[in-house]
């Protein structure tokens, strides 16, 4: 259960691609911005009903 989801970088603003995997539940973990290569860490949220929700967020506001 793959999903694709362009977000904003936190940091340089730029619009960038995340491959999302919902099947294992929430999860939290830090991906590389493609363009500016530092740290995001992204959240992604699984409701009962399996819809997912990201947010990401910059190592200042974690």
């Amino acid at each position: 259960m793959l999903d694709s989801q362009d977000i904003e970088c936190p940091y340089c603003g730029e619009a960038i691609n995340l491959l999302l995997d919902a099947s294992a539940g929430s999860q939290r973990y830090i991906e590389d911005c493609h363009v500016c290569c530092r740290p995001i860490t992204v959240v992604l949220d699984v409701d009962a009903d399996g819809d997912a929700m990201v947010r990401v967020q910059s190592e200042e506001d974690v």
